[in-house]
């Protein structure tokens, strides 16, 4: 058993580290936006700063599925859940989770062939940055490998605990 407690230390701090990166991400959006604004007070021109931003906050939202999901914190509707039994509420999550992670798998390998054809063809923006796209993109497909993971380990864990391992930390998702 010492191999599934070293597996699940991994990914959580998987999980931990994708959270980290989209935090970094926010402040350099923040960051970004500052230098932008004292460009334009300065009368200088900061090139390429939108589209580092919106680079940065793909980052933030990719690298923030997978622990975003483990908190609670997606969109579930909950409404059919709570009208059925346990034993019909446990074959409804695992069909959730099976159906959203076989997406988000077949998400990845698409999203991993459109990076590899913009490496290949040196695809750039057409912006002023002229950015190499595979590099934003890149993280688009690490953020989608982490969620597709963290789905594939809600799943499992589901089907072999009895329970997905999503903690609410929200107060509307309480029960009373």
């Amino acid at each position: 058993m010492a191999v599934f407690r070293t597996v699940r230390s991994v990914l959580d701090f998987l999980y931990r580290l994708s959270e980290f990166l989209a935090a970094l991400s926010m402040i350099a959006i923040l960051v970004l936006i500052l230098l932008q604004m004292v460009a334009r007070w300065s009368s200088e021109v900061f090139p390429g700063a939108p589209e580092y931003a919106a680079y940065f906050m793909a980052a933030a939202s990719f690298f923030g599925f997978a622990a975003a999901l483990n908190r609670g914190s997606h969109i579930r509707v909950s409404l059919l859940l709570n009208a059925v039994g346990p034993g019909m509420k446990r074959w409804i999550d695992i069909w959730c989770f099976a159906v959203a992670a076989a997406t988000m798998w077949y998400f990845v390998w698409h999203a991993r062939q459109f990076v590899f054809w913009s490496w290949k063809f040196n695809d750039i923006s057409q912006a002023q940055d002229k950015t190499a796209l595979w590099i934003p993109q890149s993280v688009m497909v690490i953020g989608g490998v982490l969620l597709a993971v963290a789905l594939t380990d809600n799943l499992l864990h589901l089907i072999f605990r009895g329970e997905n391992r999503i903690k609410h930390d929200n107060i509307e998702t309480q029960e009373v």
